[in-house]
């Protein structure tokens, strides 16, 4: 027998056997949940001409409606940056009594009903509640107005930027910041050299995702938000509103808008997730 230094080739086994069954049945079920039910929304906007189409999403009200939730979106999630990274530095960085409660509470809305949170913040933030009367004096209005949309969605996307930088937190090491000390470089030159760049793809990806979850929400704010046209109404609660008065052509093309700018922000977060990937790997 003659032997070589050849490595021996062994084929890698799957644990999940079948890749055309497996694969075929990922599709259908895809399919089913995902395509099917999105298409629809298209199918049924395209049975309507342009020109139509063009009425219905470039009206006023609809262009209003866009404005409020584009608006209140964006600036909860960017107060939900800011203090997302901060309270995950507080929790990868420190110990204290009680943190790992503080930590699972942090997934509280996730499980929480919206509807609930919703009634629960409106009745916290009335002029009669326990914190709208002490925002009364100083001239601060919450409830049924963007104000009180922008704390709501402040409420239900801020677990979405804790748990996206959380886990690059906990995976970076210390000594990189302690060696930059060491060298002479100061807390905000090692926050800013050091930290943020290693952090920056988990902010962007925590924004978008909690700007993209900002934009469909519908149960905390229909109830604070006091659902006024051209002030205070949000898109989702106005494609509600056209589905109750049957307005279907209406509300589809009013979804098909949401649609396309929901999928765009999911392409923009796997952009991301792709560049982390790449950046990181090594060359």
């Amino acid at each position: 027998m003659k032997l070589t230094d050849k490595p021996l080739k062994i084929k890698q086994q799957s644990v999940i056997p079948g890749f055309g069954i497996t694969m075929g049945f990922s599709l259908l079920y895809l399919s089913l949940m995902v395509f099917i039910p999105v298409s629809m929304v298209f199918f049924n906007s395209s049975k309507m001409g342009w020109k139509q189409f063009w009425d219905i999403v470039s009206s006023e009200r609809v262009l209003a409606s866009l404005k409020v939730s584009f608006t209140t979106s964006f600036l909860a999630a960017a107060v939900n940056v800011v203090f997302g990274v901060l309270f995950a530095w507080v929790l990868v960085r420190y110990s204290f009594p009680g943190r790992k409660i503080i930590d699972g509470l942090i997934d509280l809305p996730f499980a929480l009903p919206t509807a609930v949170a919703g009634i629960s913040l409106t009745t916290l933030y009335a002029e009669n509640g326990w914190i709208g009367k002490l925002l009364v004096p100083l001239g601060i209005k919450v409830s049924y107005t963007p104000l009180g949309i922008i704390i709501a969605l402040i409420f239900i996307s801020f677990p979405f930027v804790v748990r996206t930088v959380q886990p690059v937190l906990e995976s970076m090491d210390i000594e990189v910041e302690e060696a930059a000390i060491c060298l002479g470089a100061s807390r905000f030159q090692t926050f800013y050299k050091i930290i943020i760049p290693t952090l920056l793809p988990a902010i962007i990806t925590g924004f978008a995702l909690a700007f993209a979850r900002s934009l469909g929400e519908y149960g905390s704010v229909v109830f604070i938000s006091g659902n006024m046209p051209m002030f205070t109404e949000i898109t989702p609660l106005l494609i509600s509103t056209k589905l109750e008065q049957y307005d279907y052509a209406g509300a589809t093309a009013i979804a098909a808008v949401m649609m396309v700018i929901s999928f765009t922000m999911l392409l923009f977060i796997n952009i991301i997730q792709w560049w982390a990937g790449d950046r990181d790997k090594p060359n």
